[in-house]
């Protein structure tokens, strides 16, 4: 699952300090890459300036470099490409607590895409959808022996809490979602964290729905002994 990385918040950080936050809005506000100079310019700021800070951004992920000839000209005798900067193709998302929206977004499309293909019900495509990714990622999980469950929920933003025998989840990844279509969404997080628990294996728990407030609507609780 997309989560928030502290490459993202240091990005997100990054944009805090004034000038930077001004060059960075400069750039994306334009429809061309911008030069080191045109910048400069345009917000009142040494060259040295604008370049340090706009170096900054591209090494956040922020922004991006492309190289050209602004003359138009090419061959031998058009000078050195110029340094250009343009708004970087990379997304960043940061929310607290952590949201999955990006996720469940993903999952429902790709429900109704095998809705529409099969002619099936687009809410077992979703639990389906959701089962396969949650034991997808519970395999990823897998391939690094010794990772504790607490660990890979709090990655996956559930705010897992030792509750006895059984597990209780703090945060819901899909809150607004789920606060206004709550039987989908609960039941997508269900299927995707049994899945989950099942990619892991041998953890002894399974996934129920008791919805408790200011609480993810599922929790884990021992599974039964066969």
């Amino acid at each position: 699952m997309d989560q928030p990385t502290d490459a993202s918040i240091q990005a997100v950080a990054a944009l805090d300090e004034p000038t930077r936050r001004r060059l960075y809005d400069h750039v994306i506000a334009e429809p061309r890459p911008v030069s080191r100079e045109d910048a400069a310019t345009a917000l009142g700021v040494p060259r040295t300036t604008a370049a340090f800070h706009l170096d900054k951004l591209v090494e956040e992920g922020l922004l991006s470099v492309v190289f050209e000839r602004r003359t138009g000209r090419t061959g031998p005798g058009a000078g050195r490409p110029a340094k250009l900067y343009r708004r970087s193709d990379r997304e960043i998302g940061v929310s607290f607590p952590e949201r999955q929206y990006d996720v469940a977004g993903r999952l429902l499309a790709a429900a109704m895409e095998d809705a529409e293909t099969s002619g099936g019900s687009p809410r077992q495509a979703l639990e389906r959808r959701a089962r396969e990714y949650g034991e997808s990622a519970g395999r990823a999980a897998r391939a690094h022996p010794g990772t504790p469950l607490a660990e890979v929920l709090q990655a996956h933003g559930f705010e897992p809490r030792r509750n006895g025998t059984a597990i209780d989840l703090a945060n819901c990844p899909f809150k607004a979602l789920a606060a206004e279509h709550t039987n989908l969404v609960c039941n997508m997080t269900l299927h995707l964290l049994a899945g989950l628990l099942d990619g892991l294996g041998g953890t002894g728990l399974q996934a129920v729905l008791e919805p408790q407030p200011a609480h993810c609507c599922v929790r884990l609780t021992p599974a039964p002994k066969s």
